[in-house]
């Protein structure tokens, strides 16, 4: 890592079509530079090439590709020198795959799919979104273009955007494949390909770069973070987590990504957006309520703060889009102290399905997220390659299935005196014939329900609304709190069978008949027969098997049972969690520690996002919390307990083996310091 990223960053847009007049003309490098120091900017994102394909720089080596009606040909080096007057980093921004002045000039550069065709937006459609494929001699064209920055430019860092995998069947890639004894007509090979195809790039970029600017920051976005980063991490300087909540990605997708990202070993840095919806949204602004939620929760969760916006191609800054920002940036200033260097203290790890699915935000892991999340419990991100030392306990949701190496190292955890979840088709073969994990203490019954694709039934979404619907009928100790009566399960449970010492914990109650065109019940799912068919839920020592895919229904239809049957699992495995609030179910909750500070910091954020829209969620409002009771497992004496920026000492107490405390008011966020 360069050196560690800095906590309020603009990311500045500027696609600027051929087609709009004297871009930049009214670009002032005083007040561009004067207006983001005072809203607390301290780096920005700049552009040296943009989707459309043009230059904003005076480039000798490409002339033509200067932006036709840019009236200051050194508006990149003015903005850079401006910004550099006030202490402000300016890593230089250029596009990658989209790139639509070189795709209609270089057809033959571009992706073509599977069937002959060119990947992208269409010849008569609006968009620059054409594919380009960086296994043809458009590679030579971007190395040629960096060289020229690296040479003329001052270059604090690069951000390159939109290098992502394709599937790709253009001349270069088929010959590839060949040479390398791989399929080009296996899709499977296609993808294996292009992915070495863009390590290779990565990496290869990545050095060029150091040879030039050792200590440059070095970025490659591809809209999110997950395990395909890691045979090219080292082309990384830290992680950009492009997720705005209203632009596509949702209000799951950040704390899902950041909790596997952090564990990389490189900072991490988050986008949202000053826009109302995403990128491109010229003149609108995100509401101040929501804009503190998407930073503050990004301290929460050892994240730096990005906010994207994009510069009018006059050139002229926004002040008031820099009045919001700089409301947001001012309180973010002041809450750095303790949040450097902070790392998060945990004890559960999720295995993220993303890695065995290809799913971008798995929907079982980003169940076990809300849910978590909404429990206030301390937990990470996994994959099969991450060190499991740090966790108490590990959850596998639904759909991971485990190939022998796993399958030995999990065996290994709970052996060792590690607890373990696993739902749904967790825990099975790649084949999906037996479970994997000698651990579970159950096996497939034979002969099981099959759906019209001939594979069985439970575990999945399958088949018409609600056809394979059954219930649950919850035990003693994991149904606290939910009467002792069918629940709805919307999704078919796994059929399992216990083994002999295996206990049940809850048990599967059967509808009279799956629904179909033959026989069906009322409005939606049949009713149950009152009949258990099998178990439902199992405990064998320090694991427990969930036969549903309870994570996905939860991802899908949140019932309250099924996040209760799950907190109720995880209280009989852990015993007390290391943090429990007395605040509503919309109240996020983490701790971190700074170890040279001897201390752990605890973030309480109550934003409330409401689906307001069609398309999009809102927070408007920050609703005011009081005497929010506080309790966290803390072995080891406690010097003050303060809540901080304001500096206010909170009364506490220590009862066994933990530390109690109440905070008098929660305004949306809210950091205590422990000191130890």
């Amino acid at each position: 890592m360069a050196r560690e990223s800095r906590f309020r960053q603009i990311h500045l847009d500027f696609h600027t079509s051929e087609h709009i007049p004297s871009v930049g003309q009214d670009f002032d490098a005083r007040s561009f530079a004067s207006t983001l120091d005072k809203a607390r900017v301290d780096s920005i994102t700049c552009f040296a090439r943009c989707h459309h394909g043009w230059m904003y720089f005076d480039s000798e080596k490409f002339p033509e590709r200067i932006h036709p009606h840019l009236t200051n040909r050194d508006l990149l080096k003015e903005q850079i020198e401006a910004c550099h007057s006030y202490g402000i980093r300016v890593p230089i921004y250029t596009t990658i795959q989209w790139d639509y002045y070189t795709a209609m000039r270089h057809p033959e550069w571009r992706v073509i799919g599977p069937e002959g065709e060119l990947v992208g937006t269409k010849p008569y459609e609006a968009g620059f979104y054409q594919e380009i494929c960086v296994n043809t001699p458009y590679r030579d064209f971007i190395k040629a273009h960096v060289r020229e920055i690296l040479e003329t430019l001052p270059v604090d860092g690069f951000f390159f955007d939109i290098v992502r995998q394709q599937d790709c069947s253009c001349w270069y890639c088929r010959q590839g494949m060949l040479e390398k004894g791989m399929d080009p007509t296996n899709q499977a090979d296609r993808l294996a390909y292009n992915k070495m195809v863009l390590d290779d790039f990565k990496l290869q970029l990545s050095d060029f770069v150091r040879q030039y600017a050792p200590d440059a920051s070095i970025f490659y976005n591809a809209g999110h973070i997950g395990p395909y980063v890691w045979e090219s991490k080292d082309a990384y300087s830290h992680f950009e987590l492009e997720s705005l909540p209203s632009g596509g990605w949702g209000y799951m997708h950040f704390p899902l990504t950041v909790r596997y990202a952090r564990n990389l070993g490189i900072d991490c840095v988050s986008h949202t957006g000053k826009f109302h919806t995403s990128w491109g949204d010229f003149h609108s602004f995100k509401n101040k309520a929501a804009l503190e939620f998407e930073c503050f929760r990004m301290l929460a969760l050892n994240c730096k703060c990005e906010i994207g916006d994009q510069l009018h191609p006059s050139g002229k800054i926004d002040q008031y889009v820099y009045d919001l920002i700089g409301s947001v940036y001012s309180q973010v200033e002041k809450k750095e102290p303790w949040c450097r260097e902070a790392r998060a203290i945990v004890e559960v790890g999720v295995f993220t399905s993303e890695e065995f699915t290809g799913e971008r935000v798995p929907v079982a892991t980003a169940g076990a997220v809300q849910m978590l999340q909404e429990g206030a419990y301390q937990f990470d991100i996994l994959d099969s390659r991450s060190n499991l030392e740090r966790y108490k306990l590990l959850i596998l949701p639904d759909a991971i299935k485990l190939k022998p190496e796993l399958a030995a190292k999990l065996d290994q955890f709970v052996a060792d005196g590690g607890k373990l979840i696993v739902t749904g088709l967790s825990g099975l073969n790649p084949e999906g014939t037996a479970f994997a994990l000698d651990s579970l203490g159950i096996r497939l019954k034979d002969n099981p329900t099959l759906a019209d694709d001939g594979l069985p039934a439970g575990g999945r979404e399958v088949g018409t609304c609600l056809q394979y619907v059954d219930y649950i009928l919850p035990g003693e100790g994991v149904g606290r709190g939910l009467p002792p009566t069918e629940h709805a399960m919307y999704l078919k449970a796994v059929e399992i069978e216990a083994e002999p010492g295996t206990e049940v914990l809850a048990d599967v109650a059967a509808s009279y008949f799956d629904r179909t065109g033959e026989h069906f019940c009322s409005h939606r799912q049949t009713p149950s027969s009152g009949k258990v068919s099998q178990p439902a839920v199992v405990r064998n020592g320090n694991v427990i098997y969930f036969a549903h895919p309870i994570f996905t229904i939860y991802n899908k239809n949140a019932p309250r049972w099924c996040k209760q049957l799950v907190l109720n699992t995880l209280e009989l495995l852990l015993g007390e969690p290391l943090l429990c609030h007395s605040g509503p179910s919309t109240t996020l909750a983490t701790i971190n520690e700074q170890p040279n500070e001897n201390r752990w910091i605890v973030h309480l954020l109550h934003y409330v996002p409401e689906r307001r829209s069609q398309e999009i969620d809102i927070i408007e409002d920050v609703i005011p919390l009081y005497n929010l009771e506080v309790s966290l497992k803390i072995d080891e004496p406690v010097k003050a307990v303060t809540s901080v920026p304001d500096m206010q000492a909170l009364p506490f107490e220590r009862k066994d083996g933990r530390l109690n405390l109440i905070l008098p008011r929660l305004d949306g966020h809210q950091m205590i310091e422990i000191a130890f």
